[in-house]
């Protein structure tokens, strides 16, 4: 067995001159590295993660589903320990009409889109940290009007969700509200406006992930009708 650095966050484990596994440290948006690694056998992935780890930069991430014990186990013995957990819902779409004196619909203004993130970044860093957000959350540089909705009032952006497909199933990545507009209702219409689009689509259902700490989301998912299906958890080794 020879492990090989192929480029600066990639590894191959090589027998017999074939590749038996790979390992990848991917930079995030926020600055982190996730790891990946992928063997048909357990040796290989302690061999690969003994070699990794030594060349990076601490600290190290990996998300992990909850229901594979054996990979969480694998990164464990590496040194990884839980940090954060999500848990997986899958909500049935539905039509339903929306709270008054809301306002939403697909993003149209750049502008106003970012002045929107800009401000819910700076919310969460001054609370809980973005870096307790889920790892996929991008920058601004990133949005893409097309994957937006977003709930409009006096002339500016206040809530916002982001879809994206994930395999088969269509996935709500992102509800935000800002905290001076929270409690009116602008979530739950957000989310009833975006089941309703789907539903009229023939989209029967989509999946979406909370954290296990924020019980508001929780409470928003249970009124929604949502079923938890699974979970994940994000490993770090210091």
């Amino acid at each position: 067995m020879v492990i090989t650095r192929v480029a600066e966050h990639q590894w191959h484990a090589l027998s017999d001159d074939r590749v038996v596994g790979r390992g990848e440290a991917s930079p995030r948006p926020d600055g982190r590295l996730f790891l990946s690694i992928d063997t048909w056998h357990d040796a290989d992935f302690a061999r690969l993660a003994g070699a990794m780890l030594p060349a990076l930069p601490r600290p190290l991430y990996t998300v992990v589903d909850e229901a594979d014990g054996e990979l969480k186990s694998h990164w464990e013995r590496a040194g990884f320990t839980t940090r954060r957990r999500e848990w997986e819902y899958v909500v049935p779409t539905s039509s339903a009409s929306l709270p008054p004196g809301v306002t939403i619909s697909p993003a149209t203004d750049p502008d106003l889109l970012r002045s929107l993130d800009d401000v819910v970044r700076a919310e969460v860093a001054a609370s809980v940290g973005w870096s307790s957000m889920p790892a996929e959350v991008l920058r601004p540089g990133f949005l893409d009007l097309s994957k937006y909705v977003v709930a409009s009032e006096s002339g500016r952006y206040v809530g916002l969700v982001r879809l994206g497909p994930v395999r088969h199933q269509t996935r709500i990545g992102l509800l935000v509200v800002r905290s001076d507009c929270q409690r009116r209702g602008i979530g739950r219409a957000l989310s009833t406006f975006v089941l309703d689009f789907l539903w009229g689509k023939g989209v029967s259902s989509v999946s979406f992930e909370v954290d296990s700490t924020n019980a508001a989301a929780m409470a928003l998912a249970d009124g929604a009708g949502a079923r938890r299906v699974g979970s994940t958890v994000e490993l770090v080794v210091r």
